[in-house]
């Protein structure tokens, strides 16, 4: 594969950037699909394998397990060999670990590749999370980020169509085997396309000195200081605000994507009747990640400093997640669809600037440190949930319609409590004069 020099008399592309940030916004878009395929298949699979809902658990807790420790170690790895190359080898790894899923045949063997799976997607957050500070400025990186992450809602709106199309035509395992091969013509274009901006012979004179001009900024800001080491983020209230940010709100909208067709069977509705509630949510989460990021840059460019312009979509989100607690009074599709809609969306508002903290914080070196670091609180927050979701779910199984009622009144609260928190964790300290962190 040529080397960036291969390109030194190839004309430049206008706004290279934001072409880097659709490839990051397709790769999670096939990072969704990959995972959603088993969520999609779980109420079928679970009669033919007489799975209860505590397996099915089990199962999505192997995933998470995997994908806790993996947003750490991954985090860490791509700070040390780079965005370019780390995202290559977990792709390659995620996706053919998906195609293998199709050899499956039980409850442990699904539970295998579940976890191996999850140990390669998770490296995909902490790499999008590095790509953006690197190749964009301040004021574009809510927006950047709202592009990348929104691939999550995209790719959970959209796999329920090619999922389940595969299914009822010939069956589960061919469903795995398809979704698998999206990441190999990927890495086609990422091989091609992505490259540092200082070494990248396709990125503008302009568009390179907009870049760098934000890079200078923060590197004086750094001068004098020494890259902080996990042990030495983690005495940073701002590393526990950003960790808390993910923890006490990405086990909600997970709870949505891998519970979500189980949810609505036991309130009755019939998945193929269901599918506009499967993916209305999705596509409102994906409004909610541009709008928060565009409206946070608006914040900015009017003279808002950067925290203020961060945590008023925080305070939103956390406020507008409480909208999921009214729909354990109905079983009816659209009402239903409408609310979790309208929490999806102040989710995403949420997780847009939890994903963007990073690299507002923190400079270069650590921001996919830190990335990991917070997916890990989600990954954990995510197990403890999912064990929770099964245990109350199948002890409430005799209530019909309600079983799942405790799981989302605390899928409400638990973002609210999180708000608070990071309030009161993410702000300018005496590490912040030090140069440990950024100015917020």
């Amino acid at each position: 594969m040529p080397g960036p020099q291969a390109f030194s008399k190839a004309r430049t592309i206008p706004s290279l950037r934001w072409w880097i940030g659709l490839l990051l916004f397709a790769s999670t878009v096939i990072n969704y699909i990959d995972r959603q395929t088993l969520s999609l298949l779980a109420p079928y699979l679970k009669v033919e394998y007489h799975w209860t809902n505590t397996d099915y658990a089990n199962i999505a807790i192997a995933f998470r397990v995997a994908y806790s420790i993996g947003q750490t170690a991954f985090g860490r790895l791509m700070d040390r060999i780079g965005t370019r190359r780390g995202l290559t080898l977990t792709v390659i790894w995620y996706s053919i670990v998906s195609m293998l899923t199709s050899l499956a045949n039980g409850f442990y063997s699904f539970a295998t590749f579940r976890f191996l799976l999850g140990a390669g997607e998770s490296a995909n957050w902490p790499a999008a999370t590095k790509a953006v500070s690197e190749w964009f400025p301040k004021r574009e990186r809510a927006l950047a980020t709202a592009l990348f992450d929104s691939g999550s809602s995209i790719g959970g709106a959209v796999a329920p169509f090619i999922v389940l199309w595969i299914y009822f035509r010939w069956g589960w395992r061919p469903a795995f085997m398809t979704t698998g091969t999206l990441g190999f013509l990927w890495l086609i274009v990422w091989r091609r396309l992505y490259y540092p901006p200082e070494t990248h012979h396709r990125v503008s004179p302009a568009e390179l000195e907009m870049i760098v001009a934000d890079k200078r900024e923060s590197v004086a800001s750094q001068q004098g200081t020494a890259c902080p080491r996990w042990r030495d983020l983690l005495k940073l209230p701002q590393t526990w605000g950003t960790i808390i940010a993910k923890a006490f709100t990405d086990p909600v909208f997970f709870f949505i994507t891998e519970w979500f067709p189980i949810y609505l069977v036991a309130k009755g509705i019939e998945l193929r009747s269901g599918l506009i509630a499967v993916w209305i949510p999705f596509i409102a989460a994906d409004l909610g990640s541009f709008a928060a990021g565009g409206i946070s840059g608006y914040l900015i460019k009017r003279g808002w400093p950067l925290g203020a312009a961060r945590k008023a979509l925080i305070i939103f989100g956390g406020i507008g997640m409480t909208m999921l607690i009214p729909t354990i009074l109905t079983t009816n599709l659209y009402l239903i669809a409408f609310l979790f809609a309208v929490a999806t969306f102040c989710y995403a508002s949420f997780t847009t600037m939890a994903n963007v903290l990073p690299s507002d914080l923190y400079h270069s070196e650590s921001v996919a440190s830190v990335s990991g670091l917070s997916g890990t609180g989600a990954g954990i927050g995510t197990i403890v949930a999912f064990k929770l979701i099964g245990y109350f779910s199948d002890a409430r199984q005799a209530s019909g319609t309600h079983s799942f009622d405790p799981v989302v009144i605390l899928a409400g609260l638990v973002p609210f409590a999180g708000m608070i928190l990071v309030l009161l964790l993410v702000r300018n300290t005496a590490a912040t004069d030090q140069g440990l962190v950024r100015r917020i």
